[in-house]
């Protein structure tokens, strides 16, 4: 067995103008202060890490990596997660996404496309020259408006939809197979790849992909009423990631799991700092080591409560607390008997 490593943290949501938050350099020492031996690392802020230069220099690769030994942490992976979502974007929801690229592209699907599938392939060169085994991403999605069977979907259309998103995404896959690093779509809501069965959907598209794996976040399967503790017993051995984030679901006499379109803040579900959700973490430590998961285990803080401050302070002993040691024995090793052939024979009443 094998022993997580963390705890981690996701940067993301803790970017600002103002320092620490303005820099690679300043959000490492901020998160080592915090108890963080590792940082997952987005990379659509140029202030933390500069993609097509992380791609093309190994010396700005290294310099990189210096920053954060300097600052007693090292980078668990990087993100494309805003780039990932524009590799497959339904048109409903172009003016929204038109933030998550440069103004260039922007009111420019087809070369907002093109832009994002390149941000992906850099990604995966640059994860190759930091030494990481892993990179986290969005799948993107073109069926996502017709999640709910009404008004009813034609026949073919999801098999359509899943046959153009591995259209879209075996490229990027096989840029990430020719780097050696295993690519990671967040299981989340809003994206095509959000949940078991559309994942195995994927997957067969793909042809099970080698480097197609999953980032597991309890959190999401939570907000979907789903047991997320048997979609480890399902999935382990495309669980490549894993944040750490806490959710609550509470049952509601009025709304449900699509919300109401109400804010976060009022719906049925949502999210909690560490510990003050629902998901039993315990079990959930004890089963990604029961299956040899041996990646970070990496706080994404996103809670409509708790001030990020205090849920980062919180993060790092309530990971480093969950965190099992495996053991490199068996409990009841002392009682153990040598083999022996003739002795299972007559156990086995054979003489």
């Amino acid at each position: 067995m094998k022993t997580l490593r963390g705890p981690g943290i996701f940067l993301a949501q803790f970017i600002g103008d103002a320092a620490p938050y303005n820099s690679l350099a300043g959000l490492a020492r901020w998160a080592a202060g915090h108890g963080y031996v590792g940082i997952q690392v987005p990379t659509w802020d140029a202030r933390l890490i500069d993609l097509e230069r992380a791609a093309s220099s190994q010396v700005y690769c290294d310099e990189i990596g210096g920053i954060c030994r300097d600052a007693g942490v090292e980078i668990t992976e990087l993100s494309t997660h805003l780039q990932g979502q524009l590799v497959a974007a339904h048109p409903a929801y172009d003016p929204l996404l038109d933030g998550f690229a440069p103004e260039r592209v922007q009111g420019k699907p087809s070369a907002r496309q093109a832009w994002a599938v390149e941000q992906l392939k850099l990604a995966a060169v640059a994860s190759r020259r930091l030494g990481l085994q892993a990179h986290a991403t969005f799948s993107g999605a073109l069926l996502w408006p017709n999640v709910y069977p009404w008004p009813q979907r034609p026949a073919g259309l999801v098999e359509d939809g899943f046959a153009e998103l591995a259209r879209r995404w075996r490229p990027i896959l096989d840029a990430f197979d020719a780097a050696g690093v295993d690519l990671c779509y967040e299981i989340h809501p809003g994206e095509d790849l959000h949940d078991g069965v559309t994942f195995e959907r994927f997957l067969a598209a793909v042809d099970g992909h080698a480097r197609a794996h999953m980032l597991y976040d309890p959190s999401h399967l939570v907000l979907q009423c789903m047991d997320y503790l048997a979609f480890i017993d399902h999935y382990h051995p495309r669980i490549k990631m894993f944040h750490v984030k806490d959710a609550e679901y509470r049952s509601d006499g009025r709304t449900g799991v699509y919300g109401g379109y109400l804010p976060w803040l009022e719906r049925a579900g949502r999210f909690r700092s560490l510990g003050d959700g629902q998901i039993d973490f315990r079990a959930v430590f004890s089963r990604l080591a029961q299956y040899d998961f041996a990646g970070w285990a990496v706080v994404e803080w996103e809670c409509v409560l708790k001030h990020p401050e205090d849920a980062a302070r919180e993060g790092a002993p309530f990971v480093r607390d969950n965190i099992i040691r495996v053991t490199p024995r068996a409990f009841d090793d002392f009682a153990e008997v040598n083999k022996n052939a003739d002795l299972n024979r007559r156990l086995l009443g054979l003489g």
